[in-house]
């Protein structure tokens, strides 16, 4: 049989994690929306609370959680504001790669130290011609000696414009293509790694997102992460760990967007009577709540196979991809119950929406997701 009971332990995490959404994400949610500056004390209470090094193993200092105890995390911290999600959780992006390939060495030496004071993390894939073909980055990386000249450009990078921390993807080989793409360590006080634009975003506009360039960038060698040209596979070993985040923080966005619906269902009053006594209110309520319960069991799923080192890139892309479809879905209807009311920025449930959207584009768009899922469901075909 399954089990689908939370620990003690889980559920500990679950509320307090809950909490600091209620109190310390959500009442600033609509300021840091705004765009002008960057949340920087929630980040360090974030950082006080472990959340940012929660995936990190405990012998390097971090909390030791596996990818449910993250799951669960995710989807309160998403509820009370996407952006600084966001900003929370792309440390855990960009240690990710470095717990699963880093050496000891690597992992003593990076690792610790974000544990022992509040460093943001980046992950540095995304190029402009080398979105969803992650495989086709032009980044490069020469060995020259003992290091690695790094010359490209980066874009939409999470954290980018404020970390300490970057774990970069360049081709070493480039004439082998994404067989030619290896990993590598980069230290924010690097010369030659320079920030450009801070992106002005639609939604998750509490976090940072950049481009960055690299200008004969000088890495150690000993920075080079797992071996040279297994960078493809460290990307998407990384995606299929985290994904499960992506589609838990969905979840979050849902639940909360479904909260906002309920309650004013409940209090406005439209033909004598409240909205949410009419069959059609109760029948929008009811997809939603299908959707979102359906989205939740994929993703705790999805994080208990990672969790068992079993495969789980099929699950984990099912997971990120209806889960962040059902936040558009349900957010938008959230909106619809709300009416007028909705579109305001006086309610929170527009911004829920705005937010949404992103999570169906990072860490690989849904159309990506649906042919990984074919791919594997569908198994080899015969031209």
């Amino acid at each position: 049989m399954i089990d689908y009971r939370l620990t003690e332990e889980q559920v500990a995490l679950q509320e307090m994690a809950r909490e600091f959404a209620k109190k310390e994400m959500a009442p600033n949610a609509a300021k840091f929306d705004q765009g002008h500056e960057f949340p920087w004390k929630i980040m360090q209470k974030a950082f006080d609370a472990g959340f940012m090094t929660g995936n990190i193993p405990e012998q390097y200092g971090g909390g030791g959680l596996n990818n449910v105890d993250t799951a669960l995390i995710s989807e309160e911290l998403a509820a009370g504001c996407p952006g600084m999600f966001t900003s929370i959780m792309g440390v855990s992006l960009a240690t990710t790669p470095i717990v699963l390939y880093g050496s000891e060495e690597q992992k003593k030496k990076f690792l610790s130290p974000l544990c022992q004071k509040m460093t943001l993390g980046s992950y540095c894939l995304t190029e402009r011609e080398a979105g969803s073909d992650a495989g086709s980055v032009k980044t490069k990386a020469i060995k020259v000696g003992n290091e690695y000249v790094l010359n490209g450009a980066k874009c939409f990078i999470t954290n980018g414009g404020v970390a300490g921390l970057y774990v970069v993807f360049a081709k070493t080989a480039p004439e082998k293509g994404a067989r030619g793409m290896s990993a590598f360590i980069v230290s924010r006080d690097t010369p030659g790694l320079i920030v450009g634009k801070i992106e002005d975003k639609m939604g998750h506009r509490a976090s940072n997102t950049a481009e960055i360039f690299f200008e004969d960038c000088k890495v150690p060698a000993e920075n080079l992460l797992g071996k040279e040209r297994q960078g493809f596979v460290i990307a998407m070993k990384t995606f299929d760990t985290t994904r499960s985040s992506v589609g838990a923080a969905a979840v979050g966005i849902a639940q909360a967007a479904l909260e906002y619906a309920i309650a004013y269902a409940k209090t406005r009053s439209q033909f004598g009577k409240p909205i949410a006594l009419y069959q059609i209110t109760q029948a929008k309520i009811a997809d939603m709540a299908m959707e979102i319960q359906a989205a939740r069991h994929l993703v705790w799923h999805a994080a208990w196979l990672s969790d068992q080192s079993q495969p789980c890139g099929k699950e984990s892309a099912m997971a990120k991809c209806f889960a962040t479809d059902a936040a558009m879905r349900v957010t938008t209807e959230a909106l619809q119950i709300l009416g007028g009311y909705g579109y305001m920025k006086d309610y929170p449930v527009e911004k829920l929406m705005r937010d949404a959207k992103l999570l169906q584009i990072y860490e690989g768009t849904n159309e990506i997701q649906r042919l990984v899922i074919a791919h594997d469901v569908i198994g080899p075909v015969k031209e």
